[in-house]
């Protein structure tokens, strides 16, 4: 069972329809909980979400713009977070035909949870105008507001669709990007650097292109060009390590590289340490990664790049890297017995590997 889809309970039901029935004295808390919670254990977490909103356009008002009065009147006295979601999305599901009413709304609700899903309805239906507005909002003085702009303007966000029309034509959000560029809230910049990352996996020429004329001095932005490129530098892709001086091919030799196992379960740990020697008479900076070819199902190798650290070496110098590398299943991976390959990269190139067994 998906624990997350317990958020939406009978207890967060019957807060929710009190909260709706103080804001509307013709709001039926009682049948509203009948109806929203019949057969929402067969539901997944983001189905639960959409049957609230269905369910919540059943009780309230058939007029939108009285519907809407009833759900600004709520909205305080609801829980923030993922559930306050399902404001923009009844927005999303029967608003389109309120234009200005919806936006209003959709940037007022994206204060409590987001509105970066609901948005992406609008910009299906009419990318021009939404996009227009926007633009105004990532002048806002409210940071959530500023980053609904980037977010629901992604090419790629995940849980939601592509936005194809952006994907083709990347500067479509270009000029919400730029007002972004240095935002002084982390929220927003991750948003930015996030939106970027996208651009950089359909349209990577482009996305450098723009990033290169940023100001990189100004530390917000270059916070932000440092984590959009990230995909590139995990690549090695030459353009993005240059754009901070990593371009370069690295004058170093790797020595002592060794594991303290050979052979690991699940559950283990496997440490590795190795050592990067100068073998330039000039300082040179690195960035040092490394990668972990995991075995398939299939019995094929899958890699995962993982970021280490920057350094600045100096002429003749060494520097010494130990690391840990936790091997058990998560949401988003699953270990497989088998051989794996440990490789070390400096400036995108690999210096060297080690092969280890997963054992069942």
């Amino acid at each position: 069972m998906d624990p997350l889809k317990e958020m939406f309970n009978k207890a967060f039901y019957q807060h929710f329809a009190r909260t709706f029935a103080e804001a509307d004295k013709n709001f039926n808390a009682g049948t509203f909980v009948k109806d929203v919670t019949r057969g929402m254990e067969t539901l997944s977490l983001n189905g639960r979400l959409r049957n609230t909103s269905v369910m919540l356009h059943k009780h309230l008002p058939a007029d939108y713009k009285k519907a809407i009065e009833v759900i600004y009147k709520a909205a305080p006295s609801l829980k923030t977070g993922y559930t306050a979601l399902v404001l923009p999305d009844f927005v999303a599901l029967y608003g389109k035909e309120h234009f200005s009413l919806s936006m209003e709304a959709l940037k007022h609700f994206t204060t409590l949870g987001s509105s970066e899903f609901a948005i992406r309805e609008f910009l299906k239906t009419d990318l021009e105008k939404t996009l227009k507005v926007m633009n105004k909002w990532a002048e806002d003085k409210n940071h959530h507001v500023r980053r609904l702009a980037s977010e629901g303007s992604r090419p790629r966000l995940p849980w939601s669709f592509k936005l194809a029309e952006v994907i083709k034509t990347p500067s479509l959000t270009q000029s919400i990007l730029e007002k972004l560029n240095a935002d002084e809230e982390l929220y927003v910049r991750k948003s930015v650097a996030n939106h970027l990352n996208d651009h950089s996996k359909d349209n990577t020429a482009y996305m450098l292109q723009l990033v290169k004329t940023w100001d990189k001095s100004h530390r917000h932005t270059a916070w932000i060009i440092k984590h959009a490129i990230r995909t590139l530098i995990k690549k090695g892709d030459r353009d993005a390590l240059q754009i901070f001086g990593f371009g370069e091919d690295a004058r170093v030799r790797l020595k002592q590289f060794s594991t303290d196992k050979n052979k690991l379960r699940l559950g283990d740990t496997l440490q590795f340490s190795f050592r990067l020697a100068s073998e330039s008479n000039a300082p040179q900076k690195l960035v040092i990664d490394y990668a972990v070819h995991y075995a398939k199902s299939s019995g094929a190798l899958s890699k995962k790049v993982f970021k280490l650290k920057e350094v600045t070496l100096p002429p003749g110098e060494t520097v010494d890297i130990t690391k840990k590398q936790l091997f058990q299943d998560l949401t988003t991976r699953k270990h497989y017995a088998g051989k794996h390959v440990l490789e070390i990269f400096v400036n995108g190139k690999a210096l060297g590997s080690k092969d280890f067994r997963l054992e069942a």
